[in-house]
């Protein structure tokens, strides 16, 4: 028997056996020649191009190097193989073996081609890219039920090594991830972490330290590399204890490493690291505790049990479906690309998968449950055709992005908007202020957020490369447009005007925060904060860390309450009709009314009682009808008496 044939891998690869999550990608077909989506015309790349270097801080493409199987491979007049610069004699085998060997290295040659290939695909759009990725999907089917059912004589003849199952698992994990990361659904989420978890519980790397020693350090490297990238799923799939381990055996494997091999990139690990520390301690800034005091992991993003309440009226005609998140705040924690505010909306804008939406605690995947679906299989919408109703809208993460990248997103989301669709654009960066005395333009003069730390030579008397200023969104307010502004020059965003007479809406954060709260603004923004979690916000600014299970959800019953009634004061107070167009939506009706209760807990805070402290809006919202309204300040009072901080909260006589 090979060593390779152990029970957990003797399963026929079916699509949904709840005893092998590496099957599943069996159920993968083909894009039939003739129809539509198929292309005669095979994207290839230079054998001979080189492996990108690593980014340590990156999830791109440009970072999912396929891994050397082999440096190149032929079948030759004298039967050898090329394989990790050593020769494999082909004399002494069978025919069948033979051709089985030959099949195998084409198949991972042919792999490692269309993966290296993903990185030139476009990064915005929707039809550019999902035929090249069913043709990338369809070969890793291939590869991995080839490798399955020739085992013994790929192990026998070819030398196959557990660390190679391990890269190809790995790589299916990788376009599980970036389909999510493309698609916005969070159900390939679940599919990345099937794939990763599969390849630490079968310890698919643990014999990497036992190969030759040529390339013993680059195994390792692909080992650390594979703990990063199964440590961004797990966070945004907020499995919390996971990721405390894993971080565990990362710190240990990353010290193996430097120790070993003294390389020129333990720095770089290092800091990898000590981000993805900090990251885990600055979410953690409210703990939720069971009664025995262990912490309690929460999700916030979008289920049946959270969607705002709504009456319905003629004017709520738009849906939100593309969204452009950008994140530059220099001094922000973040962790593979992703700042904490940036983290924060992706989960934000995301509903709850369906089959898991009750499932707000800390748990596993549920076992045997069949994929969401890949590229290729039945039901499959090709060439970037788009269902009539996604459970999500489709984001876009930029992460210090240049002008033109912005300007080029946004384009893209743009020109993608259906009928009836609308665009958000969420900005977390620093300001990039205005020097002008006597602004003339509104536009420009002001100033605006700098999406890039980038500098293109000098311009001392001209204005910043890199800023994005509110009058570059002129040209895109032909859509209907809602944007958020965090940052400390957000207020100057409040002048665009609507030209064009489409739905406008501007969310704007306060542009200071009080001297108590300063030294915690690498942890992430408080206006996004309450965007995100209202009530983890709330205690946050009333010098609450920890509260107890049954605490917090008597507390979010008070959170509920004024939801419902901030939603029909709204639909039934004088607001600008693009409100009303937007708030039929269940995302920005969240946002919407999250920014109620952010304004109405900081006109109460004593903390915050400069306007600089708090957000604003454009077009603006009734004081007296809605943010003013005295039900919704007594619920935020009486939120306050049950967390016992009524003193951080002004009397009735002290208000404005």
């Amino acid at each position: 028997m090979s060593r390779f044939d152990c029970p957990c891998e003797q399963f026929t690869p079916t699509p949904g056996n709840p005893e092998n999550p590496l099957g599943r990608i069996v159920a993968a077909r083909r894009v039939p020649k003739g129809s539509q989506g198929y292309r005669r015309r095979r994207h290839r790349r230079p054998s001979s191009s080189p492996c990108p270097p690593f980014d340590f801080r990156s999830q791109r493409f440009a970072v999912a190097t396929p891994g050397h199987f082999f440096d190149r491979s032929r079948d030759d007049a004298d039967g050898i193989v090329v394989k990790h610069g050593k020769m494999v004699r082909m004399a002494g085998m069978e025919e069948h073996e033979r051709k089985i060997v030959v099949e195998f290295v084409h198949l991972l040659e042919k792999s490692k081609q269309l993966f290296n290939g993903l990185r030139d695909l476009p990064q915005y759009g929707h039809k550019q890219w999902q035929a090249y990725f069913g043709r990338t999907f369809d070969i890793y089917t291939k590869l991995w039920k080839f490798q399955q059912q020739h085992r013994q004589i790929l192990d026998t003849k070819y030398g196959l090594k557990r660390w190679q199952i391990g890269e190809i698992a790995s790589k299916i994990g990788q376009l599980y991830y970036h389909y999510y990361l493309r698609t916005s659904e969070t159900n390939y989420l679940n599919e990345a972490y099937s794939f990763y978890s599969a390849i630490r519980g079968r310890a698919y790397y643990s014999r990497a330290a036992k190969e030759d020693r040529a390339f013993r350090s680059e195994l390792m490297v692909k080992k650390l590399r594979y703990y990063a990238r199964f440590i961004v799923v797990c966070l945004l799939l907020r499995r919390m204890k996971l990721v405390r381990e894993l971080i565990v055996e990362l710190d240990r494997h990353i010290a193996d490493y430097t120790s070993t091999y003294e390389p020129d990139d333990q720095i770089e690990w290092s800091l990898v690291l000590d981000e993805i520390k900090a990251f885990i301690t600055a979410d953690s800034l409210v703990s939720v505790l069971h009664a025995d005091t262990n912490p309690i992991v929460l999700s916030h993003r979008l289920s049946p049990l959270t969607t705002p309440p709504v009456e319905k009226n003629q004017y709520m005609n738009l849906t939100l479906q593309e969204i452009l998140i950008v994140g530059s705040a220099t001094e922000q924690v973040k962790f593979s690309e992703l700042t904490m505010d940036m983290f924060r909306m992706i989960q934000t804008l995301e509903r709850e998968p369906q089959e898991d939406f009750n499932h707000i605690y800390d748990a596993s995947p549920a076992p045997g449950r069949v994929p969401y679906g890949i590229p290729g299989q039945k039901g499959y919408l090709e060439n970037g055709d788009r269902p009539s109703r996604r459970e999500n809208p489709h984001k876009y993460l930029l992460y210090k992005p240049t002008l033109s990248q912005i300007l080029v997103f946004l384009a893209s989301g743009f020109k993608e908007l259906p009928a009836n669709g609308a665009l958000l654009l969420y900005l977390s960066c620093d300001g990039c202020f205005s020097t002008s005395k006597h602004p003339e333009d509104m536009g420009y003069d002001l100033g605006g957020v700098a999406t890039s730390s980038k500098r293109e030579g000098e311009h001392k008397k001209t204005k910043e490369v890199h800023c994005l200023y509110p009058g570059d969104l002129y040209p895109f307010t032909r859509r209907p447009l809602f944007v958020i502004v965090d940052s400390d020059n957000s207020f100057v965003f409040q002048h665009i005007p609507r030209y064009f007479g489409q739905p406008l809406v501007t969310l704007m954060s306060p542009q200071d925060i009080p001297p108590a709260f300063q030294d915690q603004q690498h942890n992430g923004s408080l206006f996004t904060l309450f965007l995100h979690s209202p009530l983890t916000a709330f205690c946050y600014c009333c010098n609450i860390t920890s509260i107890a299970i049954h605490h917090w959800e008597r507390c979010q019953s008070f959170v509920d309450r004024f939801v419902t009634e901030a939603s029909r004061l709204f639909t039934r107070s004088r607001v600008d009709l693009s409100y009303l167009q937007f708030f039929g939506d269940d995302f920005l009706r969240l946002l919407l009314l999250r920014y109620v209760f952010c304004e109405v807990v900081l006109h109460l805070h004593r903390a915050f009682r400069g306007r600089q402290y708090r957000p604003r809006c454009q077009p603006p919202l009734p004081d007296a009808e809605l943010l003013e309204h005295p039900s919704l300040q007594h619920l935020v009072l009486d939120l306050a008496a049950h967390l016992e901080v009524r003193t951080h909260f002004v009397e009735g006589n002290e208000l404005e």
